[in-house]
């Protein structure tokens, strides 16, 4: 059994920052991508960032500059930093990993973001 288990959601001013983790857990014998993906009212989830076990990362255009996705491989654990927050990155954030022997990526149970002043 897997686990993915995210923190630092809340509520932000515009211009604000915030630093979401997630971790996780479990029988795990290596992770290969992991990303982070959003979900607003009534939209679709869409791709936010990922990085690669190697580091190389990838980001939304509507976030490049802004985000910054990192991660920890010793404690199966990744970040994103938030900056610069808009009132349309409002959403529920989910973490995603793809674990070495399992067939589908794992997702955690979403962190709610919300940007407003």
């Amino acid at each position: 059994q897997v686990q993915l288990v995210e923190s630092g959601g809340g509520l932000v001013q515009p211009g604000g920052s915030l630093r979401l983790s997630c971790a996780a857990s479990g029988s795990i014998f290596g992770i290969n991508a992991m990303g982070w993906y959003r979900q607003a009212p009534d939209k679709r989830r869409v791709l936010v960032a990922a990085i690669t076990s190697g580091g190389s990362t990838n980001y939304a255009d509507s976030v490049k500059g802004r985000f910054t996705i990192s991660r920890d491989n010793a404690k199966n654990t990744v970040y994103l930093q938030m900056n610069s927050l808009k009132p349309e990155d409002t959403a529920v954030y989910y973490c995603n990993a793809e674990i070495l022997g399992r067939a589908r990526p794992v997702w955690g149970q979403g962190t709610q973001v919300t940007v407003s002043s």
